[in-house]
């Protein structure tokens, strides 16, 4: 059974490598702005699961598919208030700066759709969250050196837990594969919606 990745996320393709599977990587190519400017206000929650859907459902169709299309958003949510990418050097200082010390949700969605023998099928999606713990004793230094890493500036949040951002964290309560930005959890669950055991999906030749 093939898993068909719309996402170039390196965290995601990292997560999927890790648990044996290797999956055929598909760039969406979504606006995830425009998408999101489109759709109005919406919950956290509800938000990563529209772009998970935007980002599955854009590949349909571009090459012969079969097997399962999975599509993922993050964001991070503090006080109230989403956030998804900084992409520049600044919002990102500026958003370490206010959430050291304090706790947030990060949010996962993810979309899957059954495009089994070249068939486009039904689809189901979830929403894995957990809270992420910034350490109180960072200091702007340490901020200030792993902004000019470049990391922070493509992940939702500003931060990693998987590389450079992860001893700035100081706890994480939930599912932690929700932080990197892929439950391999809950997509084991939405598998089995469609009669799917996980372990079908092994294809790492360690395994």
């Amino acid at each position: 059974m093939r898993l068909y990745l719309a996402s170039t996320s390196p965290a995601r393709l990292a997560t999927l490598r890790a648990v044996g599977v290797e999956p055929v990587l598909l760039s969406s190519g979504v606006d995830e702005d425009a998408v999101a400017a489109t759709a109005g206000p919406l919950s956290g929650p509800a938000l990563v699961q529209l772009l998970a859907r935007a980002k599955a459902e854009a590949v349909v169709g571009r090459s012969p598919i079969d097997g399962f299309i999975l599509g993922g958003d993050s964001a991070f949510e503090i006080d109230g208030t989403l956030y998804g990418k900084p992409h520049l050097p600044e919002v990102a200082r500026e958003r370490w700066r206010a959430q050291r010390g304090r706790t947030g949700m990060l949010h996962s969605g993810h979309w899957l759709i059954d495009h089994r023998g070249g068939t486009l099928g039904r689809a189901v999606g979830g929403v894995s969250t957990a809270s992420v713990t910034f350490a109180d004793t960072i200091t702007d230094e340490e901020i200030d050196a792993y902004v000019a890493t470049g990391e922070p500036l493509q992940v939702a949040g500003a931060f990693t837990i998987d590389s450079l951002g992860a001893p700035f964290i100081s706890r994480v309560d939930g599912d932690p594969h929700a932080v990197v930005g892929l439950s391999v959890a809950l997509v084991r669950t939405l598998l089995l919606e469609f009669d799917v055991p996980w372990h079908t999906l092994w294809n790492r030749q360690e395994l």
